[in-house]
């Protein structure tokens, strides 16, 4: 690993990686409140029937442990009001390297950024997308034994790539590298259409923007939510823009999988809202014309396409028949999803890398109720055994 305070290896790492040291055009980093995924697992797919809380497989119980200490891991979008909270106006964590402390002190080894943005009165102030604010995080992850192990950053909004577009990935590039992580990513899809020829679009950037992070050394991956796991419509009869409203039965991302080169194009599922398509995904329209039933089945997904995921989002939740998506979050280990049984069918635990999410874990009343249930989710993570 370079060391980030020697000058020269950082010239030689950016000659490396063809990227000057103009500093990031803007701020491109937060993740939206939608942005996060959560846990679709279990067994045997039933999208129509909760499980019992806790009879999933939380709690400690006997056998080896599913997820290694050294892979239990949280993304910041968690925990964001105490990094974004004023270290001026209060006595709980707040800025990154507050956080970082207090999440090491919980026992996580790893964290996935959703930006670098802080309160402008943390050290570092306000934002640290630089080669500099790097250099920064990466110091204070060293402090408290923590890596970094992805960000939901920027991901280019235009195709062919701009010139500009293409710098400011490369800087990402380069911070995720002082960082030290493997991977780098997105928390959106990669296209938000139906449509085969719009994933076939994005289909192309994505393999090449993979290409540019491979050679940097970086896994570059993309996100799901519910929708990307939806059905794809590539035929039958066309509509009036002459597109396609049928479907094959293939879901979008499995298309995507197919579409993108393995050695450049990597995916993080977030369990939730694979859990949501489930729910919501499980009829279509056949290019005959026929209703047919497929349902979702993520861990299989994952099984038979495993060095593609290198990372998860492990967010839990209760069931919700009446909200159209099956499930309202709550912290993990506290709802109905079985992670037991979707870690333990997915297998590869040395090699997969679950970041505790919860979407609504901030409070407006209780100000530190983030990092509290940041503290739940790692020991709930922690617990999780294999069946006997």
């Amino acid at each position: 690993m370079t060391d980030i305070h020697d000058t020269s290896a950082d010239e030689a790492l950016r000659q490396r990686l063809g990227i000057n040291r103009r500093r990031f055009l803007s701020t491109c980093t937060a993740v939206g409140a939608g942005a996060i995924a959560a846990p679709v697992f279990g067994a045997a797919p039933s999208f129509a029937q909760p499980q019992p809380k806790g009879g999933h497989g939380h709690g400690h119980g006997h056998g080896s442990e599913l997820v290694p200490a050294k892979k239990r891991g949280i993304i910041l979008y968690t925990v964001r009001d105490a990094t974004g909270r004023d270290p001026l106006a209060s006595t709980l964590p707040s800025g990154f390297r507050e956080v970082f402390k207090e999440l090491a002190r919980y026992g996580y080894k790893q964290v996935e950024f959703a930006g670098y943005g802080q309160h402008a009165n943390a050290p570092g102030g306000a934002s640290l997308e630089s080669v500099e604010g790097a250099k920064l995080l990466r110091s204070w992850l060293d402090d408290y034994g923590l890596r970094a192990q992805g960000n939901h950053g920027f991901i280019p909004g235009s195709w062919p790539l701009s010139q500009p577009d293409l710098d400011t990935f490369k800087k990402h590039l380069e911070i995720a590298n002082i960082l030290g992580m493997d991977h780098m990513g997105t928390g959106g899809d990669p296209t938000n259409s139906s449509y085969k020829a719009d994933w076939d679009v994005a289909a192309d950037k994505w393999n090449a923007l993979g290409a540019i992070a491979r050679k940097a050394g970086i896994k570059l991956y993309t996100h799901n939510h519910d929708a990307a796991y939806g059905f794809l419509l590539d035929g039958g009869p066309l509509d009036a823009q002459g597109r396609p409203t049928r479907s094959s039965g293939i879901r979008k991302l499995e298309y995507f999988l197919k579409a993108t080169d393995p050695r450049s194009v990597w995916l993080e599922m977030d369990i939730y809202w694979a859990h949501v398509a489930q729910y919501k995904f499980h009829t279509y329209t056949a290019h005959d014309g026929s209703q047919r039933e497929k349902v979702f089945d993520p861990a299989a997904l994952v099984s038979r396409n495993n060095k593609r995921y290198p990372l998860f989002h492990a967010k839990d939740g209760t069931r919700n028949d009446t909200s159209g998506e099956g499930y309202d979050m709550v912290a993990f280990g506290e709802g109905v999803i079985d992670y037991r049984t979707f870690f333990s069918r997915v297998g590869e635990k040395n090699y997969h890398n679950p970041m505790v999410e919860q979407d609504n874990a901030p409070s407006g009343t209780d100000l530190g109720q983030s990092l509290k249930l940041a503290k739940v989710g790692y020991d709930n993570l922690a617990a999780l055994r294999k069946k006997r």
